[in-house]
């Protein structure tokens, strides 16, 4: 592999001196496992885990009318968030397809702090840009941040050693400014795993460091460092969209089980007239959940067929650590989108018997 021309986040010497195994994503150079996958996986869900994800896009819009010209721009409702209060949205093109999928956190009235994904951040910079019709500014930002995940039931107990935030205190989809390791920082209660945890932003010039004293406050509980192969198990075991597989530019909400994320009631937005429509004459196929009954794994574009017949395709499908079963997300006409529905997964040319299930396969203990 020719790292030469691969992005880097700031903890690409780490990732190397702890052994991790470092692949091409999205033209970043990152690590995707250390102890193994599986070993990883088990060590979030159970415990605690740390993630590097420096590689996702940062942008602010500011000014008086920022949170107009989000409301513009994304599906969910922003004027709806308080201060301190983030959401899960969608960044549409007109026809109702993704550009992205993102995170929103209301900084202030005024300001708004928006993670994309990292392969799209140019292109979601470019599409917001293009419908600022308002008294705001977009600022492309991604370089004056460094992310880090502490994911899971210890995440807390681990974070709370390095931070004078009272962390307990903030809730789920909430965030807060305050400082880690005498560092500023934004303090997200965030992830992509399916469990509890948090998510910080921090200045790139003290990831290396900050990683070591996270790894340290974690060492008590077993905390492991995470790649991208057990970021990708964990949130199919909870049924989080991955861009690029769940969702891109030919799916829309409605299609990808995203209903929840699209508020028509706010008014227009960018996409909203395709997705009405299309509401108003119903989606023809739908993201389900499905487990295989046969001996195989239903891989990423592998077909599905239905007593024989062609009918959608896998988007995401892996053995399932938690569950010890393989699993997987593909889509399917509606009719046919049901728990129960027998389905036959096409692995290297044969059909294998699959279920569809109801999802997310699985959910954190309260």
């Amino acid at each position: 592999m020719d790292t030469s021309i691969l992005r880097r986040t700031p903890l690409n010497d780490v990732h190397r001196a702890l052994g991790a195994r470092m692949v091409d994503f999205g033209g970043w150079d990152m690590p995707v496992q250390y102890s193994g996958v599986v070993d990883e996986h088990h060590a979030v869900r159970k415990s605690v885990g740390l993630f590097d994800v420096s590689h996702m896009g940062e942008i602010e819009i500011v000014g008086p009318e920022a949170g107009a010209l989000v409301d513009r721009i994304t599906t969910n409702w922003a004027a709806k968030l308080k201060i301190g209060q983030a959401h899960y949205s969608g960044l549409l093109y007109e026809h109702g397809g993704f550009v992205d999928d993102i995170l929103v956190h209301k900084v202030a009235d005024d300001f708004f702090f928006i993670c994309v994904n990292a392969s799209n951040q140019d292109k979601d910079y470019a599409h917001m840009r293009a419908f600022n019709r308002f008294d705001a500014k977009v600022n492309f930002v991604s370089d004056a941040y460094a992310q880090l995940a502490i994911q899971g039931p210890n995440g807390l107990a681990t974070l709370q050693k390095l931070t004078p935030v009272e962390l307990s205190a903030i809730k789920y989809y909430w965030f807060t400014e305050g400082s880690v390791c005498g560092t500023k920082a934004r303090i997200a209660r965030t992830g992509y795993t399916g469990e509890g945890g948090f998510e910080i932003y921090i200045p790139p010039a003290d990831a290396a460091w900050i990683w070591s004293e996270i790894l340290e406050a974690g060492r008590e509980f077993g905390i492991k460092p995470c790649g991208l192969g057990a970021r990708n198990t964990l949130r199919l075991e909870s049924k989080m969209a991955l861009y690029g597989h769940e969702i891109h530019a030919s799916i829309t909400p409605l299609e990808a089980d995203l209903n929840w994320i699209v508020k028509f009631d706010k008014g227009d937005f960018v996409g909203s007239t395709a997705l009405r429509q299309q509401k108003e004459t119903g989606i023809k196929r739908k993201l389900v959940g499905f487990e295989m009954l046969g001996r195989g794994i239903g891989r990423d574009g592998y077909e599905v067929q239905i007593e024989g017949t062609p009918a959608g395709w896998v988007t995401s499908g892996s053995p399932s650590p938690t569950l010890n079963k393989n699993i997987g997300l593909c889509y399917l006409p509606v009719e046919k989108a049901v728990a129960g529905q027998p389905i036959q997964v096409m692995v290297r040319n044969q059909p294998v018997d699959a279920k569809v299930v109801d999802t997310p396969f699985y959910k954190r203990p309260k």
